[in-house]
């Protein structure tokens, strides 16, 4: 018995290959390339996408050279950083301040700081009219017995329209930019947004309410006044947009969207405010953006784009591949070929799985369409890869040595950035999915089709449901893309460009 479980072990050793190369000596081998196996890739345009619980937000009329023009839209509810809150005597509301930051980097050079923006895309200017809402943003889905979250979309823009009360102000030629805004001469905020608001309105609806049951919670308070819808377009073809951070990720609050209600008091000894000399008490009530948003977009997508989306070759796949972020355009990667036999395992898989090949390597390269994209800032800078019908990113994501850096530098091996050529232009994207393949090939691992779409963070690892399900399989999306403005389109497998045809590229080492 003894010796038959030492038989046993050495025979399992010999059939243990993991990683490529390891633990084995002595023996030959030799590395080679295989790039014949079959992929289909096509694109198309994602179904309606929750836009609530984003990690940030929207705002602003997007125009892509390629894709047209975009315009996203933001409801938001506010609550109150003190509930039941006392005003004092004598009060005077004398400002109220819109605040939404922009994505930056500050650098202090002696005693000057500077700041670096990655958020803002164009500069033209943009309208950004503020209305009160009447449309009630629920916490929980009655229609699944209040106990998942509600879901909003991102084509919900004209049910909200519809529920719009007075607006509050707009906000006329407004340009993003990169510089701080300096209060006074201690403090500068980080660049964004900020505004005066007319006092009339919160005045009626925070200073009036005082000792009322619509400010003694926030429950409360999101039910009296239900929100601010900020509806946005452009005085030019053109635009700008921005992305903003509702809470500061450094936990600084001065750095949160936020509206600042600026007042004076006094604590009466008098019988009138006129009799009182005591000098005024200022202070400030915050209205956090910290309860639920959502943005909307209306995209007036290229009728020819549009048109390819409508109806792509699914079983031969097509020329460009197209990604956008948004309620945008997914490309859908299919490895393998087809299951000829019926067995539920695609040929080419089964004739890979017979080798007994170690996967040292398998990547998939994205070659930029230079005919189409014109190069410049617009490109997006990452692309994301993940399997279709469920929320998991592929095996090589936890693996990948780079994922504790920055997110500029993150996830590296395997999210590849845009390389770019000599001429600055973008070139291409290198995905690689070495033990994604390794697992298909040697662990039976299901081979369901891939998605791929432009990322504007990529460790953000959570998903936003679509409003429906559509083919292949397309359930969701990384949360990631929804923030994300920009596109590009990539060669297909049917290219006529062989050179840059989408491949998949297998580097494998076989034992003598």
């Amino acid at each position: 018995m003894a010796i038959l479980v030492v038989i046993v072990v050495f025979a399992s050793c010999e059939e243990d290959f993991n990683t490529i190369g390891s633990d084995i000596v002595d023996q030959n081998f030799t590395t080679e390339l295989f790039d014949q196996s079959t992929v289909v890739s096509y694109s198309r345009k994602l179904l309606p996408v929750q836009t609530n619980a984003l990690p940030s937000y929207q705002l602003g009329v997007y125009n892509d050279p390629v894709y047209g023009k975009s315009t996203i839209n933001l409801l938001s509810q506010l609550t109150l950083s003190e509930t039941d809150p006392d005003f004092g005597d004598c009060t005077q509301l004398d400002s109220v301040v819109l605040y939404l930051p922009f994505y930056s980097t500050a650098t202090t050079v002696d005693s000057v700081t500077t700041f670096t923006t990655d958020s803002i895309f164009g500069n033209d200017p943009i309208n950004i009219s503020i209305y009160e809402s009447k449309f009630f943003l629920r916490d929980l889905d009655p229609e699944a017995g209040f106990e998942e979250q509600q879901k909003y979309y991102s084509n919900q823009g004209r049910t909200f329209e519809n529920f719009l009360g007075g607006k509050i102000m707009t906000i006329e030629n407004f340009v993003p930019s990169s510089e701080g805004i300096v209060l006074n001469d201690t403090v500068t905020l980080p660049p964004g947004l900020r505004v005066a608001l007319p006092n009339e309105f919160f005045q009626r609806k925070i200073f009036e309410q005082e000792g009322t049951a619509n400010l003694i919670n926030n429950n409360n308070f999101r039910e009296f006044l239900r929100g601010l819808y900020f509806k946005v377009d452009s005085p030019t073809e053109n635009g700008s947009s921005f992305i903003f951070d509702v809470l500061d990720g450094d936990n600084d609050p001065e750095n949160d969207a936020r509206i600042d209600l600026f007042y004076t008091f006094k604590t009466l000894t008098g019988e009138t405010c006129e009799e009182n000399t005591q000098d005024p008490i200022e202070t400030v009530l915050r209205l956090n953006f910290d309860a639920i948003s959502v943005n909307t977009f209306d995209n007036e997508l290229n009728p020819s784009i549009a048109s390819t989306l409508a109806n792509p070759n699914i079983d031969d796949g097509e020329e460009n591949l197209y990604v956008r972020g948004g309620d945008g355009i997914v490309s859908v990667i299919e490895l393998f070929g087809e299951d000829l036999d019926g067995n539920g395992v695609a040929d080419e898989l089964e004739f890979l799985r017979d080798q007994e090949w170690l996967i040292n390597e398998a990547n998939l390269i994205f070659y930029v369409n230079r005919d189409i994209v014109p190069s410049g800032d617009n490109e997006p800078l990452r692309l994301v890869i993940y399997e279709t019908g469920n929320d998991n990113f592929l095996a090589d994501l936890p693996l990948d040595p780079t994922s504790g850096e920055e997110p500029f530098e993150a996830l590296v091996d395997h999210y590849g950035p845009l390389e770019r050529g000599t001429d600055a232009n973008g070139d291409f994207y290198k995905i690689r999915i070495t033990n994604h393949v390794s697992n298909l090939i040697n662990s039976d691992s299901t081979n369901v089709p891939l998605a791929l779409v432009v990322s504007q963070n990529v460790t953000v690892f959570d998903f936003q449901d679509l409003e429906n399900s559509q083919a292949p399989g397309i359930d969701n999306v990384p949360a990631s893309t929804v923030v994300s403005p920009e596109g590009t389109v990539l060669h297909g497998n049917r290219t006529s460009n062989e050179a840059k045809r989408l491949k998949l590229q297998i580097f494998y080492t076989e034992p003598n």
